[in-house]
C-alpha cells in the first residue's frame, strides 16, 4: 500500500482544510518545494499535490508553486485541483505530473475523462469525494444526487488508474479514516482506491494496509504529519510490511 503525503496549495501556501472549507485553512508553510522535500528525505516515493485554488476557480492557480514540487520532488506526483481541459491535463503531463486527478470534471463530463484516461493509460485518477454517501463537486461546495458506487462504476471499463476516495466530514479533522466505507467501496468496484480523509495516526495505516487484498491502493494523508501525530517513515514502513 502507498502512502501519499499530502501538499493543499492555497495562495502559494501549504495549507489545510477542515471539512473542505476554504474560510477555515490552516497554514503550515510558504514553502511548498521545501515540504516536498521533507517529504522525499522521510523516504517518500508519492506526492499527492492539490492546487485548492483552481478546485474553485476551475483552472490551474497555483502552477508556480506546483512547478516547484516538480523540481525538487524526486519520486512520482499525483496532482489535482481545476484539471478541466485537454489542454490542461496535457501540460501537466508534459511538466512531469505522474497522474492527474480528476473530480468535478468526472461527474459533470465523464467522457472527456474516459477520452483522457485512453490517452494517458494510467495516468488518470478519478476523485470520488463524498458526503453521506452521495458524490460532492465544485471543491466540496455542492452535494449530488449520484452515489460514490455509482460514480465508481461508470469508470470501471474506462482504464483509469485508480479512485481517490474522500470523505468530506472527516478531512482534516483527525477524526480517524472511515475505514468501512472506503473499503465497501473497494469491494464493490474494480478499480484500486486511495483513501483520503481524516487520517489520524499510525492505526489507520494499520487497518487499511491489512485490507490492501480488497484493493486499497494506497491512502493520502496531510494534517497527521504535520501536527506531528504522525511519523511518515513509520507510516511509510507499516505500509510496505502489511
Amino acid at each position: 500500500m502507498i502512502v501519499f503525503p499530502a501538499i493543499d496549495l492555497k495562495q502559494g501556501q501549504v495549507v489545510r482544510l477542515a471539512e473542505g472549507d476554504m474560510a477555515r485553512a490552516t497554514v503550515y508553510g510558504d514553502d511548498p518545494a521545501a515540504q516536498a522535500t521533507l517529504f522525499a528525505q522521510a523516504g517518500s516515493q508519492f506526492l499527492h499535490v492539490v492546487d485548492l485554488d483552481g478546485s474553485f476557480a476551475g483552472s490551474a492557480q497555483n502552477r508556480e508553486a506546483v512547478e516547484g514540487i516538480l523540481r525538487a520532488f524526486p519520486g512520482h506526483v499525483q496532482l489535482g485541483g481545476g484539471i478541466r481541459t485537454p489542454d490542461a491535463v496535457a501540460g501537466w503531463f508534459d511538466l512531469g505530473v505522474s497522474r492527474v486527478v480528476m473530480g468535478t470534471a468526472a461527474l459533470k463530463d465523464p467522457q472527456f475523462v474516459k477520452d483522457m484516461a485512453r490517452e494517458y493509460p494510467g495516468g488518470i485518477v478519478v476523485a470520488v469525494d463524498a458526503r453521506d454517501g452521495m458524490v460532492a463537486t465544485e471543491g466540496w461546495a455542492e452535494v449530488s444526487d449520484v452515489s460514490i458506487v455509482d460514480m465508481a462504476r461508470r469508470f470501471e471499463d474506462a482504464g483509469v488508474a485508480s479512485l481517490l476516495f474522500t470523505d468530506i466530514g472527516r478531512d482534516g479533522l483527525l477524526k480517524g479514516c472511515n475505514i468501512e466505507a472506503t473499503v465497501d467501496l473497494a469491494r464493490q468496484t474494480d478499480l484500486p482506491v486511495i483513501a483520503s480523509g481524516g487520517v489520524k495516526g499510525l492505526d489507520d495505516i494499520r487497518m487499511l494496509a491489512l485490507h490492501a487484498r480488497d484493493g486499497i491502493e494506497g491512502v493520502i494523508t496531510g494534517r497527521a504529519l504535520y501536527d506531528g501525530r504522525l511519523d511518515l517513515a513509520a507510516a511509510i514502513a507499516m505500509a510496505e510490511a502489511a
